[in-house]
């Protein structure tokens, strides 16, 4: 067995290191770029959404690359996402692809026994015993929250950083350094030593930066070829940021679902506007956007896939919000079609927005 997985913002770096430390043979495909979108575009429903495209790619370069199982998580939610296995499996059927697919659903779905089984099946070729599988599990965990906070702290901090561009620096030289390691514990080491250096920056808090919520369709606020490595540019322009929706985050969301502690504060946040939930992270989006109004945010950006059911509700819902708490909000839609020049051009315009908003609002105090 030789497994892959699909990308989604930095997971592949935590994969990377579980694997690494249960022993098992695996396959990274390339980071997502454009011949994965016209491979995935091409061989995907046009109506089919931008996140499952770029899956399709992700695949087919991991079996390229001696691939023979793929391992990603499902979801039985009202949303197009919890229907990918099944539709992935067919296309690849059809391009005669001999592959295996291990889902690691919900336990609600699918049943606490299920879930054990498939996780099984992922951990049988590990020589491993079962005390080093679970080490290596935590190991993995506590690689992904360092390196989610590693980027958080980059991207906030961007705006207040005395030397120009030094988040950024060490924010892309952690993850170079990490990803070319097969070491797990070398690897864990050297996030520790990362999350050390972004916390110890240079920063001047006298700054007024513009501050930015990302908010939106999960896939998309993380994965970076997806929305255009906004992050990257909004740490270029001085901008500090936050996204709440983090894999981390996600698997904790999960976890606490299955006794409904799950996310109390964003969606106690969203219950003004959207208290059922509707699928994907809607509510998540709506109260994302109110918790960045009640803590100073300049405004909040939401990015979505063309034709995401969840996030057209929220699209409708972010008016009333920006109005009632007075936070200007861009929403992106993104597809394999995005043009590069008109996405950038409403970033740049909106933080002109924002900038002489607050000038406005400076002068009329």
């Amino acid at each position: 067995m030789k497994i892959t997985v699909p990308h989604m913002g930095n997971v592949y770096i935590a994969v990377k290191i579980l694997f690494d430390g249960l022993g098992i043979d695996y396959v990274i495909p390339p980071l997502n770029n454009k011949e994965a979108l016209y491979l995935g575009s091409k061989y995907s429903p046009d109506e089919i959404c931008l996140p499952f495209k770029l899956m399709i790619g992700n695949y087919i370069a991991g079996i390229k690359n001696g691939a023979d199982t793929i391992l990603l998580v499902g979801s039985c939610g009202p949303c197009r996402f919890g229907e990918y296995p099944e539709l992935q499996h067919k296309i690849l059927e059809h391009l005669k692809y001999n592959v295996e697919f291990i889902v690691i659903d919900a336990v609600k779905s699918i049943g606490l026994r299920e879930l054990f089984n498939r996780i099984r099946i992922v951990g049988s070729e590990s020589r491993k015993t079962l005390p080093g599988k679970i080490n290596s599990v935590i190991r993995a965990y506590n690689a992904m929250c360092i390196l989610d906070d590693i980027e958080s702290q980059a991207h906030f901090k961007a705006g207040y950083e005395k030397e120009r561009g030094e988040c950024k620096k060490i924010l892309n030289f952690c993850k170079e350094e990490v990803l070319s390691c097969d070491n797990p514990d070398k690897a864990l080491k050297l996030l520790k030593d990362y999350q050390d250096r972004i916390r110890n920056v240079a920063v001047d808090y006298s700054k007024k930066p513009v501050k930015v919520a990302i908010i939106g369709e999960i896939y998309s606020v993380i994965e970076p070829f997806t929305n255009l490595f906004i992050e990257d540019i909004l740490m270029d322009m001085a901008v500090s940021t936050r996204r709440n929706l983090t894999p981390s985050w996600w698997l904790k969301d999960m976890l606490l679902k299955i006794i409904r502690l799950n996310s109390r504060e964003l969606l106690k946040a969203s219950d003004e506007f959207l208290p059922l939930c509707i699928g994907g992270h809607a509510r998540e989006c709506v109260g994302e956007a109110v918790l960045a109004s009640r803590e100073g945010f300049d405004g909040a950006i939401q990015i979505f896939p063309m034709g995401c059911m969840p996030e057209i509700v929220s699209k409708a819902i972010l008016p009333t919000i920006s109005r009632e708490k007075k936070l200007p909000v861009l929403s992106l839609i993104v597809d394999e079609m995005t043009g590069e020049a008109g996405y950038m051009t409403r970033i740049e315009a909106f933080i002109d927005l924002l900038e002489r908003r607050r000038e406005h609002v400076f002068a009329w105090n």
